[in-house]
């Protein structure tokens, strides 16, 4: 067992004898993810960490999308609920970029690209083969699709 998954059962059963109910609600809900990744596909396997990593990420990113969607439709209760979810997942996530420190990254990367021939709006798939690798699990795609138009248009 990763290290990771197995910390995210030890915190589980630490939540569970706390009787805390969102964090055990949360992990066991992260833990079914990660357990489905495992058994989809042609064969059963275990993922690495920084598969489960991935789940964790797309669970985090989930919480964020329903916190969003349950604000607007006046359901302030549910989404704090949502909202604090995706900050406990968060806890199990790298720490993630700044605005300043993905701007830095891109910024450099679109120079690489510039020198390698790529230009304009057409380099963006240039830039962002560059990026990343080097912001992965640091910071969302869209974030930094966003981050790469901007440095390219201006």
């Amino acid at each position: 067992m990763t290290t990771l998954k197995s910390k995210l059962k030890e915190d589980l059963t630490t939540a569970m004898k706390a009787r805390d109910e969102l964090t055990s609600s949360t992990l066991r809900l992260t833990l079914t993810a990660i357990t489905k990744e495992e058994v989809g596909g042609k064969t059963a396997r275990e993922l690495s960490d920084d598969e489960v990593q991935k789940v964790i990420a797309k669970e985090a990113k989930k919480r964020r999308e329903a916190a969003e969607a349950f604000a607007k439709g006046g359901r302030t209760e549910q989404a704090e609920r949502e909202k604090r979810e995706g900050e406990l997942l968060d806890a199990y996530l790298p720490q993630q970029l700044s605005d300043d420190e993905l701007t830095a990254i891109v910024a450099s990367a679109v120079d690489e690209a510039k020198a390698a021939g790529a230009e304009g709006p057409r380099a963006m798939g240039a830039v962002m083969k560059i990026v990343n690798p080097k912001v992965a699990g640091r910071a969302e795609g869209g974030r930094v699709a966003a981050t790469v138009k901007k440095l390219l248009a201006g």
